[in-house]
C-alpha cells in the first residue's frame, strides 16, 4: 500500500498505523468498541483532531481499531457519554457556554481585566467604537485593540505561534481561508459562546474554533452633494458613464483579498471588456478599502464615486449607497478566534459572548445570527439578493487562484503604491 493512500474518510493509512505496518483487513486486530465507535461518529474535522491528539499513540490499537472499522464499512453504534472516559488521554473537545455574561465578566476582571484583540481593518480609529462600547458595558475591563490589514495580522499571528510565545487573546479577521489552518495547527480555542447556537450553520465551525461574528458588505456609494439619485451608480456598469470620467475612487484590488473577489465577480459577469472600460475612466487607485469613502467625503468633488469601500446600510449624509440587483456584490462574515495559549481566556470569551449577543447584532446592519431581526428594509443576510456571504470563504481557500487573479490586475494596474492606510491620512 503507498503512502498516499487514503482510506474512506479521507485519512492517510500508513500514517496514522506507525508507517509500514500491513493494515488490510486480513492483518488487522479485533477492534476495541469503545474507542473506535468514539472516533467514527465525529465528524471529519474533528475525527483529524482527535488523530492529532492521539499523535503519541500511532500505531497502537486505537487506531488500528478506526482504520479496520472504516474499511470493513462498519456503521458506528450510538455512544454512550461514559465511553468517552476510557480512551486514554481524553479526546479534544469544546466547551458550550453555560456562564451568564455577568458570571463571565467577574471571572474576567479576576483574570486581569485585560483582553487583547487583533482586529482586521485599514484605519487604526476604525474599532475605537467597539473599544468604547465594549468598557462602557463593562467597568474595569480594558480592551487592548490593533486594527490592520488582516493579512499583516495573519503572518505575524503565524510567527507568535512558531516561537511559542502568543499574547494574543482573540482575533477577528477577513482571511478566511486562515482558520481551518490555525485549527489543524491546534492553534485555537474550541470554544462556543453564548449566542454560538443561533449563529447562521454556514458561519461557524462545528467544534467552535471560529464563527462569524458579524457581517461586512461593499456597497455602491456616492457623495450626494455632487451625484443627483437619478444619476447614482446602481450596477457596476454604470461607473462607465461619462459622468464618471476622473471621478472614481477604488482600492488596489490586487492589495485586498474582498475587493479582488469583488472585481473577480465583476469580470464574470460583464467580461474584461467592462474592465478595460473602467480603466478608460482613470480611476484613482489608493490602499485601503476606507480610503475611497474618505475621499468622497474630503476632496471637494473631485471623487465622486465608489464601490470598493464598507459604508453601511445608512451612510452619514452626504454618502449615499446602494446595492447592484444585476450585479453581484461582495459580503462574508467578519471572523473571530480565541487563540488556545491566551493570556486572558475569561476576557476573551467575555468579548466574544457580548459581540454575538442580540444586545450587539441588533445594531441596524447584517447580523451573523438567525433570531437577530433583518436591518429595516432588508431581509436577511441570506436571503438578500445579488450576494452570497458563504462563498468567499470558499474563494479565500484556494489560494493558487487568488494569486493568479492578484497578479492579472497587478499586471494591469501596477503593484499597490502607498503607505499602509493606516497611516497615510488620507
Amino acid at each position: 500500500m503507498s503512502s498516499g493512500h487514503r482510506d474512506g474518510i479521507g485519512f492517510n493509512i500508513r500514517r496514522f498505523s506507525g508507517g509500514t505496518k500491513d493494515v488490510s483487513p486480513a492483518n488487522i486486530k479485533r477492534p476495541r468498541p469503545d474507542c473506535c465507535r468514539i472516533l467514527m461518529q465525529l465528524g471529519n474535522n474533528a475525527r483529524k483532531n482527535a488523530f492529532k491528539h492521539f499523535n503519541k499513540f500511532r500505531g497502537k490499537d486505537f487506531v488500528v481499531d478506526l482504520l479496520r472499522s472504516t474499511l470493513r464499512g462498519s456503521a458506528p453504534a450510538p455512544i454512550p457519554a461514559a465511553l468517552f472516559a476510557n480512551v486514554e488521554g481524553g479526546l479534544p473537545s469544546f466547551e458550550v457556554e453555560t456562564r451568564t455574561i455577568d458570571e463571565i465578566y467577574q471571572l474576567a476582571l479576576k483574570e486581569g481585566g485585560t483582553v487583547t484583540v487583533w482586529h482586521g481593518g485599514d484605519e487604526k480609529t476604525q474599532q475605537d467604537f467597539l473599544k468604547t462600547a465594549f468598557e462602557a458595558r463593562f467597568p474595569g475591563m480594558t480592551l487592548n485593540i490593533t486594527v490592520d490589514l488582516s493579512k499583516y495580522h495573519d503572518v505575524n499571528l503565524d510567527r507568535q505561534l512558531a516561537t511559542g510565545s502568543v499574547y494574543v487573546d482573540s482575533i477577528i479577521l477577513q482571511t478566511l481561508n486562515d482558520f481551518p489552518r490555525w485549527k489543524d495547527e491546534d492553534a485555537l480555542l474550541l470554544y462556543k459562546p453564548l449566542g454560538y447556537e443561533s449563529i447562521y450553520e454556514e458561519f461557524k465551525d462545528d467544534d467552535g474554533a471560529y464563527m462569524g461574528l458579524f457581517i461586512i458588505a461593499w456597497s455602491e456609494t456616492w457623495n450626494s452633494n455632487y451625484v443627483n439619485t437619478s444619476s447614482a451608480p446602481k450596477e457596476y456598469t454604470d461607473f462607465l458613464k461619462p459622468q464618471f470620467k476622473d471621478k472614481l475612487v477604488l482600492t488596489y484590488p490586487n492589495d485586498d483579498d474582498a475587493v479582488l473577489y469583488q472585481f473577480d465577480l465583476i469580470l464574470r459577469k460583464y467580461g474584461y471588456s467592462w474592465f478595460k472600460a473602467l480603466l478608460a475612466q482613470n480611476p484613482r487607485w489608493v490602499r485601503g478599502t476606507a480610503t475611497p469613502a474618505n475621499l468622497l467625503l474630503t476632496s471637494n468633488g473631485t471623487y465622486t464615486a465608489t464601490f470598493t469601500s464598507s459604508t453601511g446600510l445608512r451612510p452619514s449624509s452626504p454618502l449615499n449607497s446602494s446595492f447592484p440587483t444585476d450585479g453581484t456584490f461582495v459580503s462574508w462574515p467578519q471572523t473571530g478566534a480565541i487563540l488556545k495559549d491566551a493570556p486572558h481566556p475569561e476576557s476573551a470569551k467575555l468579548l466574544h459572548s457580548w459581540i454575538l449577543s442580540l444586545e450587539r447584532q441588533n445594531g441596524g446592519g447584517w447580523s451573523t445570527r438567525r433570531d437577530a431581526p433583518a436591518p429595516a428594509g432588508y431581509p436577511g443576510i441570506l436571503e438578500m439578493n445579488g450576494t452570497d456571504p458563504t462563498k468567499f470563504s470558499k474563494w479565500m481557500m484556494d489560494r493558487a487562484a487568488v494569486e493568479r487573479l492578484r497578479f492579472f490586475f497587478e499586471d494591469k494596474i501596477g503593484s499597490a503604491q502607498g503607505l499602509s492606510p493606516l497611516i497615510d491620512d488620507l
